[in-house]
């Protein structure tokens, strides 16, 4: 006995035929979706130190756009203020933000990607007042 399995001719065009159509349909429809449609807007590394602290020095959170996530704590208002700004960190303050003449140094450090651009953010603010006139939510954690 053979264990050759036997399908009929008209069976096995329209198997031929149906298999066909679903990978011309495939064909069709692959290129309209997004190449990195599963990649999030924005993935970044934040940082915050304080080299005049003898506190706890650094902290960082991961921050998602598109969906938002990641481990920021306002991780949808910081999205919402890159969307508004393009991708830009710093940025003029807000009319009427006014901050103390206080000095308390803070470094704010960004990497990662914004729309597949990649950002590389390193800035020395005065103090967390001026840090967050100018970075608005996106270093807020």
């Amino acid at each position: 006995m053979s264990d050759d399995v036997v399908i009929p001719s008209d069976i096995g065009v329209a198997m031929r035929t149906t298999l066909t159509a679903l990978a011309t349909t495939a064909l069709v429809l692959l290129p309209t979706l997004p190449a990195n449609a599963t990649a999030p807007r924005a993935s970044l590394v934040l940082t915050l130190s304080h080299p005049e602290d003898r506190g706890p020095g650094t902290h960082s959170v991961n921050l998602r756009c598109g969906p938002t996530g990641g481990s920021h704590p306002r991780a949808a208002a910081a999205c919402a203020d890159l969307e508004r700004t393009g991708g830009a960190i710093d940025r003029a303050p807000a009319p009427g933000s006014a901050c103390t003449m206080i000095y308390a140094p803070v470094i704010a450090e960004a990497t990662g990607r914004w729309h597949g651009r990649r950002i590389r953010f390193h800035r020395r603010y005065g103090n967390p007042c001026e840090l967050a006139a100018r970075t608005g939510s996106i270093f807020r954690f």
